[in-house]
């Protein structure tokens, strides 16, 4: 079953206008997609859109670049929010030391509090990890809490091999189509841990790099798994699939 396990269809170009990318997501197969917030209001639209489309599931959550912005009552909104059954998991969360739009105590502090929140609630989350392997394991390991997607992976493998054994999950996006760095990270990591993503709008896979990303392209994502893994690719499709069901809880389609 192929499974875009994070798309931004709650930003633009996509919010305005998001039946063209959803019909041509399931015309290329896509069977599910999940949308995560980054604040308050995506976190909103998500769940909207999850109202409106069969086969979209939400997750709310403060974004680290967002989080110096964060509402003083965030916690109690995500509260509201997360009751929405198609509401699956608590993200996108985490820190990011590469831009510092936001204090790096402002984003620890957020991220403390979200993986928490996500904990009580058992939701999973989606985690946003740029720059910051450290910091972010610290964190997670802290609250002993490792339900986590290390979404649009980046690090190393080492790193990967890491945080899998503490029994989070690792996605990657089109990246993998064109990066020899996170081709060779693919090779050492265990299929049955892996999820795929487009991460769009951004993250375009080969052959549509420099264009604007969509949900249909994930299936670039699955080909490029199948070429580095040497795994036929309906096994690729059939194996991130059942992931992504597992780890969201994704209700039977």
């Amino acid at each position: 079953m192929l499974i875009d396990t994070h798309a931004h269809l709650n930003i633009e170009p996509f919010c305005t206008d998001p039946e063209p990318f959803i019909e041509r997501a399931q015309n290329a197969g896509v069977r599910c997609i999940l949308v995560p917030g980054i604040d308050i209001r995506t976190s909103e639209i998500a769940i909207g859109l999850a109202e409106r489309f069969e086969g979209l599931y939400a997750a709310v959550g403060i974004h680290p670049q967002d989080s110096a912005a964060a509402p003083e009552d965030y916690l109690k909104i995500l509260e509201e929010l997360s009751a929405h059954p198609k509401v699956l998991a608590v993200g996108e969360v985490g820190l990011d030391y590469y831009r510092d739009y936001a204090p790096r105590k402002t984003q620890r502090r957020i991220f403390r509090e979200q993986i928490a929140f996500a904990r009580d609630r058992k939701l999973p989350l989606i985690v946003h990890n740029r720059e910051a392997d450290a910091d972010t394991f610290a964190l997670l390991d802290a609250a002993e809490y490792f339900n986590a997607q290390f979404h649009c992976y980046g690090s190393d493998a080492a790193y990967a091999q890491k945080v899998l054994e503490r029994g989070a999950r690792i996605s990657f996006t089109g990246v993998v189509t064109f990066s020899l760095k996170a081709r060779a990270v693919l090779k050492t990591l265990p299929p049955e841990k892996l999820m795929i993503e487009t991460d769009c709008p951004w993250m375009a896979p080969a052959p549509y790099r420099g264009k604007q990303n969509e949900p249909a392209y994930v299936r670039e994502v699955a080909q490029a798994f199948a070429e580095v893994l040497d795994i036929p690719y309906h096994e690729i499709v059939e194996i991130t699939g059942k992931n992504a069901l597992d780890f969201f809880r994704i209700p039977p389609l």
